[in-house]
C-alpha cells in the first residue's frame, strides 16, 4: 500500500473535483439539530465553498437552501446560527420567506415578464439522524446508505440524549486530506500527543475501517477523559466518546492549502454544577487535536516543494489512511 499521489493535495485544479465529486454528492455534518429546534432558527455553512443554510420554518419543517440569491448570487446569511423571520439579500434587499419563495424583488420596475415565482431559493436536501443535523446538495445515497455500519456501531450509545453545550472552530494551512489522513491512524500518537500517549495502552491500539466509518480504539488509563474509542465517517467528519458525552467535528475545506474544522461539544448533563468539568474536558479535546496542526501544516508543505513522493503505508497502523484515501481516488476516478 502506497500513500497517495501528493499531487492530489498540493494541485489547486483537484478542490473543484473534490467539490463536484465528493462535497456535493454527499451528506455534511451541521452539528447538532438543536441549532434549529424553534421556528426562525437557522445554521448557515460552507461545504468546500458552496455556501448552504438550514432553517427551521413557521409550519415547524426544516429546509435547506443554496445560500445564494438568485438575483446576482450574492450570500443572504452569514456563516454560523440566527434567527429570522424571512431571508433578506444585503445586496439589493431581494426578500425570500422561509419555504424559498421569493417575496419581494424591491425597485424592480413592472417587467411584464418577470415573475416572482420563477426565482425561488434554489433548495438542498436535509435530514436528522439522532439529534444531528445534515445536508446535501446532490446526494448520491440517502443519509442511512451513508451513514452504513455506523448506525450499528453507536446503536447502544445514548447520542441523542446528549445536549449541545460549546463549539470551536480551527483554520489551518494544509490540505484537509493532510489533516484526515492523521486523523484516521494512531501510528502519529507517540511522536506528537505525548500525553495523550502516556494515557493510553498504545500497543493495544486498533484502527479497522468498516462500510461508511473507521473505528480507532486503545483502552485508555486512568485519568483520560476519552473512553478509548474514535470515530471517522466518510467523507469528513468525526465523532469521539468521552464520559458524559462526544464531540462531532466537520473537516472542511477552505482551499486547497487551507481548512477548517468545526467541532461541537456534548454532555449528558449541562447543570451549571458541571461547567468546570465540561470547560476541563473541552480545553483537553482541542489540546489534543491542535497538536495535530503543526505537524500537518509541515507535511503539506513538503508536499509543495516537491520533495516527496508516495511512500509506503503501515498494514497494522494505516488501514484507515488506505480505506479514506481509496474512497478519494474513487471518487475522482484516479
Amino acid at each position: 500500500m502506497l500513500n497517495l499521489d501528493p499531487a492530489l493535495y498540493v494541485d489547486p485544479a483537484v478542490l473543484p473535483r473534490e467539490r463536484d465529486t465528493i462535497f456535493t454528492r454527499t451528506w455534511q455534518l451541521l452539528g447538532p439539530v438543536s441549532q434549529v429546534k424553534d421556528r426562525g432558527q437557522y445554521v448557515a455553512a460552507d461545504l468546500a465553498g458552496a455556501k448552504v443554510f438550514v432553517v427551521r420554518g413557521r409550519d415547524g419543517q426544516l429546509r435547506g437552501f443554496r445560500n445564494v440569491c438568485r438575483h446576482r448570487g450574492a450570500k443572504l446569511l452569514e456563516e454560523g446560527t440566527g434567527r429570522c423571520a424571512t431571508i433578506r439579500c444585503p445586496y439589493h434587499q431581494w426578500v425570500f420567506d422561509d419555504t424559498g419563495r421569493l417575496v419581494t424583488a424591491p425597485w424592480f420596475g413592472d417587467d411584464p415578464d418577470f415573475n416572482p415565482a420563477d426565482w425561488p431559493l434554489e433548495p438542498i436536501h436535509v435530514a436528522e439522524w439522532r439529534g444531528l443535523l445534515f445536508a446535501a446538495i446532490s446526494p448520491e445515497t440517502d443519509l442511512t446508505t451513508q451513514l452504513g455500519e455506523l448506525i450499528a456501531e453507536l446503536a447502544d450509545e445514548p447520542i441523542e440524549t446528549y445536549q449541545a453545550a460549546a463549539t470551536d472552530r480551527v483554520v489551518f494551512d494544509a490540505n484537509w486530506k493532510v489533516y484526515t489522513d492523521n486523523f484516521v491512524e494512531g501510528y502519529h500518537i507517540p511522536g506528537v500527543h505525548h500525553a495523550f500517549f502516556a494515557a493510553i495502552e498504545f500497543e493495544q491500539f486498533k484502527t479497522t475501517a468498516h462500510k461508511g466509518f473507521i473505528r480507532m480504539t486503545a483502552p485508555p488509563r486512568d485519568g483520560l477523559f476519552y473512553r478509548g474509542k474514535w470515530l471517522w465517517m466518510w467523507p469528513n467528519w468525526t465523532l469521539s466518546l468521552f464520559e458524559g458525552g462526544m464531540n462531532t467535528s466537520r473537516i472542511n475545506p477552505l482551499a486547497f492549502d487551507r481548512t477548517e474544522q468545526i467541532y461541537h461539544f456534548y454532555f449528558a448533563d449541562t447543570s451549571e454544577a458541571t461547567a468546570s468539568k465540561r470547560a476541563s474536558t473541552i480545553a483537553g479535546n482541542l489540546a489534543v487535536v491542535r497538536e495535530d496542526y503543526e505537524v500537518c501544516v509541515a507535511t503539506h508543505k513538503n508536499y509543495m516543494s516537491g520533495g516527496y513522493s508516495s511512500g509506503p503505508l503501515s498494514p497494522r497502523h494505516e488501514q484507515g489512511v488506505h480505506y479514506f484515501q481509496n474512497k478519494v481516488k474513487e471518487a475522482l476516478a484516479v
